[in-house]
């Protein structure tokens, strides 16, 4: 009789049989007629992940919790069932960290001492009620003196007080000098200038090479102002709702409202054109 192992001592495990994960899953992957593209697609984790992962090395899934989920994520896109691949690989990479103890964590955060905060509200109000009794008695002090010096100030025993009448002026009006309007713009340019008096007014100007200065509506109380070398040429939608200065003086002609006007000035006194 011999003494050592038996036969069956020697055969291999069932478990020592079976595939590797990556072989398992890159089996069932060809076996359900998918691509590695398309269990990308079709579960979010990358391709290069896919292929790690299917060659057994799980460092690019970013630790065991990830690798876990992309075992468990790929297996079912392929229709593998996930459960013994995870175990396998718990089996291989060490299992599953033991969870931590709650009650000692719970025992030290119920003994650690809470730190108090400094209470800015209280403070707050105390230095604004101390503001305002300063500046209470500030003005308190302040009217007792007055009166003292109105007493000190007033009209002796049996003189009566003599109101006073203040003399009041009229501000005097000043009208603008429409020589001031002439003399400020220059002598070597064409300057009109309109304002809209009316309801509005379309207004379109030009150059004397005809470009276009400006072209659109103007409300009332709108005013715009041309300028040009040589000449401003106009054109008034609504001439009566405008007032007009060419040069700075003023422009008399009587435009009817809603009439359309073609206007051209020149340099020095204005005239129609």
């Amino acid at each position: 009789m011999s003494i050592g192992n038996s036969p069956e001592d020697d055969r291999p495990s069932l478990e020592d049989d079976r595939p590797s994960i990556g072989r398992a899953l890159q089996q069932a992957r060809i076996d359900a007629g998918l691509t590695v593209d398309e269990v990308s697609s079709s579960t979010r984790v990358r391709i290069p992940i896919v292929h790690a992962i299917e060659q057994d090395d799980f460092s690019r899934c970013g630790g065991a919790v990830y690798a876990r989920g992309h075992i468990r994520t790929v297996a079912r896109a392929i229709g593998l069932d996930p459960e013994p691949l995870v175990e396998q690989y718990d089996a291989e990479h060490g299992g599953r960290p033991a969870p931590t103890p709650a009650a000692p964590l719970f025992e030290a955060e119920r003994i650690r001492p809470e730190r108090r905060r400094p209470n800015w509200t209280a403070a707050m109000v105390a230095a604004i009620v101390a503001v305002v009794g300063f500046v209470g008695f500030t003005l308190v002090n302040g009217a007792d003196s007055g009166d003292d010096s109105n007493v000190a100030e007033g009209p002796g025993a049996g003189q009566t007080a003599t109101p006073t009448k203040t003399a009041t002026t009229k501000p005097t009006e000043v009208k603008p000098d429409p020589t001031d309007a002439i003399a400020a713009v220059p002598k070597d340019k064409v300057t009109v200038k309109l304002t809209v008096v009316g309801a509005k007014s379309w207004i379109s100007a030009k150059s004397h090479n005809g470009k276009l200065l400006f072209d659109g509506t103007l409300r009332k109380g709108d005013s715009k102002t041309f300028q040009d070398d040589e000449r401003v040429d106009l054109i008034l939608g609504s001439a009566g709702a405008i007032e007009l200065y060419v040069n700075g003086k003023k422009i008399e002609d009587k435009f009817e409202s809603g009439q359309v006007e073609r206007l051209s000035y020149t340099k020095g006194d204005p005239e129609v054109g």
